[in-house]
């Protein structure tokens, strides 16, 4: 806990902007300094013991008044002193090179003795970091130079024309003539000229954007004026799991690169690429790293995405405090394991309902009926969400990157990959003795239709039918008769990973959700309302999460994307300013500004009361919730409790009731209790010793005087 709370300290205080230069590099009696007699090393670029790529940019602390001409700095004994010098601002930095893979020493020392040690932790620009051993067999994108799929960077060049539209393509070597000027948030006028970086890291591509003029000179000491100190995530869609390098989600929003954000993604940060949260936070760990090291450090940090790209931000933000400091999830999934429970019931509520030969004879079902057993009033929504996204249980469905004759097949390939979300979170769940992966699903004691029951639109026939008929998944996701009942130690690892985003580390983050109706296209409105539940579950508030809604289907504005962005960014730049001994999440929520409070428009940025969105952002539910799951939607694993006949207001034949007892020989689902082993995720956790070794990282590496 003590690791995460330093890496939030120091990623959440936003440092002073230098837009002067204040000394010259001749001044060498003036820089920061660490106190008296202390001189000290920092590495700014990550925590020292996850960097990666073999570069980090280094500080030098050194005690008020010191001289540091003839600054000793070396690496395992080699002199990189001439990589230091006094840059504008006072700080003594450097950008480190070529540092082995494995651990470094990095030593300082002044000419009058005194000095500092820090140990840095270098891993392969391929990857890993702390995700473990990775995914086989991976295919690397063309132009790949080695397994690891490492490539050089590539850059290309974009312009804004005076006569506007979409950015256009620009050839630095033969400028056009209509290049536009944008005045970013800091107050800088520039040429609107956007420089991307794409590149690999950890197997996948990486893909940084921002404004730059290509003939001026940026170091990450001295950045161009161009840049706003502050980084935009960008996200995919979807959730899937692939075996092959793709494509890093877009980077090219034109209205926030003109505020001045660097945007920054990966391919692994795409949800419908790559599902699995921890290969997700890693991939963003060190493309963030690139970005400081090139570019220069980081007010904070702003994530930007819909769908899974909502469900990467919101279950990332939680497991990883201090990765991002605001968010902005659209069309919102609060995770990507309890939002599969809702797939899952879905899916084997369609196989029950569109087979009637599974029925009791004479038992028929309305779409009023069905509605009421899935927890939503449009019977397709089960239809499109499970059209849409792949079943992520199936372990022989066709996989993203393999050939079919790789894929597992229980009779002429049963040795094949199985293509499933778990077995691609393996060293997240860890194995069973049988070899497969830990599976956190389970839906023992579930009353499927008990709401429909008690409200009397649900018959004791058809609820006695539908329970002793639905059944579960066996591990090669074909429908089995008995309830699947999930083992412990998958349920533990499952919310300590943050693979279920209970919120317990979710107060530290600032929070616009942007939300329009729900048509029933699977993207329901309950999940906002299901994070906010388990915010004043854990915290006794929501404060920390604002609600812009609108009447666009699923979006709520064509204009909210952007709009909080800037919003965001003046929350938290007034956060930052609180210098007061406040915690984090308390100054979250006091200093929000008055500015970003709820919205409602009519879609096209027109304001509209409260009310309308009220009627028209309707929440519903799911199968689990219209079974008396509470509406935090995070219960993997009930507590279970006897059955009791009075406790049901409809009357059962002995003979339902007899069936209903042999459908729950362990009893029902107790929602007065917490779920089974429910808990908050570990900040910080590291699989690198293999599936099911999780533990916390710790606390992060820290100079010491030498």
């Amino acid at each position: 806990m003590q690791a995460a709370r330093d890496w939030r300290l120091r990623y959440g205080t936003a440092f002073v902007l230098v837009l002067a230069l204040l000394l010259t590099m001749g001044m060498l009696g003036a820089h920061a300094s660490t106190g008296p007699g202390v001189v000290g090393l920092k590495v700014l670029s990550n925590r020292a013991d996850l960097i990666s790529g073999g570069d980090a940019l280094v500080e030098v602390t050194v005690p008020s008044g010191a001289n540091v001409t003839g600054l000793h700095v070396d690496v395992n004994g080699r002199d990189v002193s001439s990589l230091f010098a006094v840059r504008p601002g006072g700080r003594v930095e450097g950008l480190l090179t070529g540092m082995v893979v494995g651990n470094s020493l990095v030593r300082a020392r002044l000419v009058d003795g005194r000095g500092a040690t820090i140990k840095i932790s270098n891993h392969p620009q391929g990857g890993p970091v702390f995700s473990g051993p990775q995914i086989q067999p991976w295919t690397c994108m063309a132009g790949a130079v080695d397994a690891q799929c490492d490539r050089p960077p590539a850059y290309t060049y974009s312009y804004m024309s005076t006569s506007g539209g979409s950015l256009k393509a620009y050839d630095p070597k033969n400028p056009p003539s209509d290049v536009a000027t944008t005045t970013t948030d800091t107050g800088a006028t520039v040429p609107f000229i956007v420089r991307q970086e794409t590149g690999s890291i950890d197997r996948d591509e990486y893909a940084i954007a921002t404004l730059y003029d290509p003939s001026k000179p940026w170091q990450p000491w001295a950045p161009q004026a161009g840049f706003n100190h502050r980084l935009v995530i960008t996200h995919g869609a979807s959730c899937d799991t692939s075996y092959a390098s793709g494509a890093a989600p877009a980077v090219t929003d034109s209205k926030a690169l003109g505020h001045g954000y660097v945007l920054m993604s990966t391919a692994l940060d795409n949800a419908g690429h790559n599902c699995n949260i921890i290969t997700q936070a890693e991939s963003l760990v060190m493309a963030k790293e690139r970005v400081i090291e090139q570019y220069g450090e980081l007010a904070f940090t702003i994530g930007s995405g819909c769908s899974g790209g909502s469900l990467v931000q919101q279950q990332v933000a939680n497991a990883f405090p201090g990765l991002y400091q605001g968010i902005t999830p659209q069309c919102s999934f609060t995770d990507a394991w309890s939002s599969a429970m809702q797939y899952v019931d879905y899916d084997m509520l369609l196989r029950y309902f569109k087979d009637p030969s599974r029925w009791d004879a004479g038992t028929t079902w309305t779409p009023v009926q069905i509605s009421e057993v899935i927890g939503h009033p449009n019977i397709g929504n089960p239809i499109t969400f499970t059209t849409a996204i792949p079943a992520g249980g199936d372990p022989s469905r066709s996989c993203p990157g393999l050939a079919a004759s790789q894929v597992y097949d229980p009779t002429t390939n049963p040795k094949g990959v199985r293509c499933t979300l778990e077995d691609y979170m393996v060293n997240v769940f860890g194995r069973q003795p049988d070899g497969l992966a830990e599976l956190p699903f389970d839906n023992a004691g579930i009353q499927y239709g008990l709401a429909g029951l008690r409200a009397g639109l649900v018959s004791p026939g058809q609820f006695v039918d539908l329970n002793t008929h639905i059944g579960s998944f066996d591990r090669n996701y074909e429908v089995q008769a008995p309830r699947y009942s999930a083992t412990s130690t998958a349920i533990q690892r499952a919310y300590t990973s943050g693979a279920v985003d209970t919120t317990n580390n979710l107060d530290q983050v600032a929070i616009i959700d942007l939300r329009g109706p729900d048509p029933g296209a699977f993207h329901d409105v309950y999940r906002t309302y299901a994070l906010r539940a388990r915010l004043l579950r854990d915290h006794g508030t929501a404060a920390n999460q604002v609600l812009w809604r609108g009447q666009v289907p699923l979006l709520g504005d064509a204009n909210y994307v952007d709009e909080a962005i800037v919003a965001m960014d003046k929350w938290l730049t007034a956060v930052a300013a609180d210098h007061s001994s406040l915690p984090l999440a308390s100054k979250i929520i006091r200093d929000k500004p008055d500015s970003v409070g709820p919205r409602c428009t009519n879609g096209a940025g027109t304001d509209l009361p409260a009310a309308v969105c009220d009627e028209t952002v309707q929440s519903y539910g799911t199968p689990r919730i219209a079974a008396d799951m509470p509406l935090a939607d995070d219960t993997l694993k009930c507590n279970l409790k006897p059955m009791v006949r009075a406790n049901y207001p409809v009357s059962f034949t002995d003979d339902q009731w007899s069936r209903l007892q042999k459908a729950f020989p362990g009893g029902v689902c107790d929602y007065g209790q917490p779920g089974v082993g429910r808990h908050g995720a570990i900040p910080w956790m590291n699989y690198s010793n293999g599936p099911g070794t999780g533990h916390p990282m710790g606390p992060a590496p820290v100079s010491k005087a030498s």
